[in-house]
């Protein structure tokens, strides 16, 4: 047996019973080792590098299970799409151990002098925080899970919250536990069981949707939540396809009963203490954990009991017909929330991006940069990241202020958070 067969690896494996295909692993691999098909999410041995910077991040645990093998017979990418559970262990060749000190270093972001310089390419999620902010409150998570069971939730409204448009068609549910605890909070999701099978014959995986309604309920003090849902006709292709988890819940007539599981997420959680500043920055059905974070501001302010810092809003869409909640957002004071919108598609109008937008108003996101009382949110499609965070970065140094130092500040006190999908 030579030096190839016998190099042992701790291979990194997730668990596709737990897994809720959230793709929050694979928005925040730095090596890109993350993938997936349309039943598992897999990461492949040969790029890994164990810098564990998926497992925070992950909201059930599947991520973090791991198996000692020998590197030539580690599990392929194939193998891991094909499976229903996970392997179990396989002992080692007599003699062999694990080798000491294999396990990389966690990565760093990346300098802004590489980066102006060409060195390496920008990877934006190096910069996002996988901690909550220091006053954020306790999360509670996968109370009801895969394993645990679901609990159930009747469906008590079901409302449109666009213009009518065949192809932006989303979606404010609400859904009530009645006696069932489900404690949530601003910034966390739960997953919804579509019923019947998929075309391999089995269950259909949970779908997960970010929560719309702040911590005390859609309708204050009763045990409710409300989600913002659109429903998807087409993949990213452009090709005719019917979502399995989004048609189901825009369908759902008051009364009806889902499965639910969850609650979800332990880091992408709103400051709680006095005069802290909020950052908003969203697409489309991104809008969800921003509207709970508005809420809940909103009703401590109705309240006289918190004196609150600023709230700023960045909220992109297509046409302003497409974006969630326009009509309410309209209706909100001008001294409790500084509301900009970016609509890329508007007729005889230039294309304008949330980005766009934020560098008009670099002047103020420069002065919440330098607060450290502020904390800045991303939410919607993967593709809107690398220009929000890169907007951030240009603007801390066009106001003179050292990104590389303040970017890593706000990752390691849970101030820049970035969910994407």
């Amino acid at each position: 047996m030579d030096m190839t067969e016998i190099h042992v690896i701790k291979q990194h494996l997730i668990d596709p019973e737990i897994c809720i295909r959230c793709n929050t692993c694979e928005s925040v691999c730095p090596t890109g080792a993350i993938t997936h098909d349309s039943m598992n999410y897999v990461v492949n041995a040969e790029t890994c590098n164990l810098c564990m910077a998926c497992i925070s991040p992950c909201p059930t645990g599947s991520i973090d299970n791991w198996r000692t093998m020998l590197k030539a017979k580690a599990y392929t990418i194939e193998e891991q799409f094909g499976w229903d559970t996970l392997p179990a262990e396989v002992p080692l060749p007599e003699g062999v151990e694990l080798n000491e000190g294999a396990q990389a270093p966690a990565p760093q972001p990346v300098p802004a002098t590489q980066l102006e310089s060409g060195e390496v390419p920008f990877v934006s999620s190096a910069w996002g925080a996988t901690l909550p902010p220091w006053s954020a409150a306790h999360a509670y998570i996968n109370l009801y899970g895969p394993k645990t069971g679901p609990t159930s939730a009747t469906v008590t409204g079901n409302f449109r919250v666009t213009e009518v448009g065949s192809d932006y068609d989303t979606h404010h549910v609400v859904l009530d536990f009645g006696s069932m605890p489900f404690p949530l909070l601003e910034g966390q999701s739960i997953g919804i069981l579509p019923p019947g099978l998929d075309a391999n014959g089995k269950p259909h995986y949970a779908r997960q949707y970010s929560v719309a309604s702040p911590r005390n309920g859609e309708r204050p003090g009763y045990n409710n939540v409300s989600l913002t849902i659109k429903r998807v006709l087409e993949d990213h292709q452009g090709n005719p396809v019917r979502g399995v988890g989004s048609n189901y819940m825009c369908d759902l007539q008051v009364g009806d009963v889902v499965q639910v599981i969850g609650p979800f997420g332990s880091s992408f959680l709103m400051p709680n203490h006095p005069r802290s500043n909020i950052v908003m920055i969203c697409t489309g059905t991104g809008s969800a954990p921003m509207r709970a974070m508005t809420e809940w501001r909103r009703r401590l302010r109705a309240s006289g009991k918190f004196e609150g810092g600023k709230l700023m809003l960045f909220f992109g869409a297509r046409t302003k017909e497409e974006l969630p909640y326009f009509g309410p957002l309209q209706s909100l004071p001008k001294d409790f929330i500084d509301i900009n919108f970016a609509f890329s598609r508007t007729p005889g109008a230039p294309k304008r991006y949330v980005q766009d937008v934020m560098r008009e108003r670099a002047a103020d996101i420069a002065k919440l940069l330098a607060d450290a009382d502020t904390c800045f949110y991303v939410c919607g499609l993967k593709s809107m990241e690398e220009g929000v965070v890169l907007a951030l970065r240009d603007v801390a140094q066009q106001a003179g202020l050292d990104w590389d130092t303040l970017g890593a500040a706000l990752k390691q006190e849970g101030r820049l958070h970035l969910e994407t999908y």
